[in-house]
């Protein structure tokens, strides 16, 4: 747990104090002297219904890190038929993961809970002060830095939550802080954080998850497939570090465990468009595990901070689907760290790591 020291804190004290008396009677009230955390994921529809899901799909597929293709090409592609089809057809699938108690994505139900989590854990002194935010939709990443200014925020820490960089995901979240600092008469300074792929504390949370999930099956999969989010193979060519990220997760992993490299392969999922991605695909390899006599199968997503449509449906019911129908006969998807004790940790880990020189 990290706490500030009595001689910090007690700097802070005389700094407000010093504050206080400078200020003339008639100045406006002014918060000073805190420390902001924002985690950010990459974002959520308000509902399942077309219109919220199409604001959605439009924030998400309008950002030009998200979809390099010319401008002038791909917008009448996206405001004709992509939103005029794929809201009604994401909404389905959102509605079948929907958290019905909160009425919200599991994405900000955990999102949320790994912020208030990290709060008890590292703002109980009070100088430190943990918000979250969403890419696409909301809360924004602008309004949760504001509102973390307004707090009394000179410095603040932004995190998105990819373990593996990438410039559509890590970066797009740069960009919408930096922007929103641009607005502002009185900046907070800010760091960001940048990727943590091969952490050992990420990666010995991700194989306590794996040992703990195969130990309560009742079968022992013949292969475990650490399934990440793809990316259009031209990003890599351009020069994105994300393949090289996700590879050396997957090797460190299996190097943990003392697995060999056909027991942990990765693939790439999620492919969107006619271009081609990041090889080979997840729901590919499943078919031709199962074709080949693989009867026994596990999915990890290892570069999913939180469980999410991708992780619920897509390979949890999708992919599970594909597999047993072409021969499998046993399947199990292991959940993301979400706010569990080991995600919390790698999480709390990372934070203090990169809060150093702050506190």
């Amino acid at each position: 747990m990290l706490k500030p020291t009595p001689t910090f804190r007690h700097a802070e004290t005389r700094r407000e104090e010093a504050r206080a008396v400078r200020l003339p009677a008639d100045h406006p009230a002014v918060g000073a002297g805190r420390i902001g955390v924002l985690l950010v994921n990459l974002g959520t529809p308000e509902g399942t219904s077309y219109w919220p899901m199409r604001r959605y799909l439009n924030e998400f597929l309008s950002d030009r890190r998200v979809i390099e293709w010319p401008w002038l090409i791909w917008q009448p592609i996206l405001q004709g038929i992509v939103l005029s089809t794929r809201p009604t057809k994401s909404g389905a699938l959102y509605a079948s993961i929907w958290n019905e108690a909160k009425n919200e994505s599991p994405l900000r139900t955990f999102t949320r809970s790994q912020a208030e989590k990290l709060a008890a854990e590292l703002a109980g002194e009070g100088l430190l002060v943990v918000d979250w935010a969403m890419r696409y939709g909301k809360p924004s990443v602008a309004s949760r830095l504001e509102a973390l200014r307004e707090a009394g925020c000179e410095r603040i820490l932004v995190f998105p939550l990819y373990p593996q960089y990438s410039a559509s995901t890590t970066a797009t979240v740069n960009d919408v802080a930096f922007d929103a600092l641009k607005t502002m008469r009185w900046q907070p300074a800010l760091r960001t954080v940048p990727p943590y792929h091969d952490e050992p504390v990420y990666i010995d949370a991700l194989v306590e998850s794996i040992e703990t999930h195969l130990a309560a099956l009742d079968f022992t999969p013949d292969v475990l497939i650490a399934s990440y989010h793809g990316l259009p193979l031209s990003y890599f060519q351009k020069g994105d570090p994300y393949h090289c990220h996700c590879q050396k997760t997957s090797r460190l992993m299996r190097e943990r465990l003392g697995w060999p490299e056909e027991r942990l392969i990765t693939t790439f999922q999620s492919r969107f468009g006619p271009e081609e991605w990041l090889k080979p695909y997840t729901d590919e390899t499943v078919e031709r595990l199962a074709g080949e006599g693989v009867k026994r199968l596990a999915i990890i997503n290892p570069g999913f901070v939180s469980d999410c449509l991708e992780t619920l449906e897509e390979i949890a019911v999708e992919n599970r689907e594909v597999f047993l129908e072409h021969g499998g006969e046993n399947f199990a998807h292991i959940p993301c760290l979400n706010d569990s004790p080991a995600g919390m940790r790698v999480i709390s880990n990372v934070v203090v790591r990169e809060l150093q020189g702050w506190i």
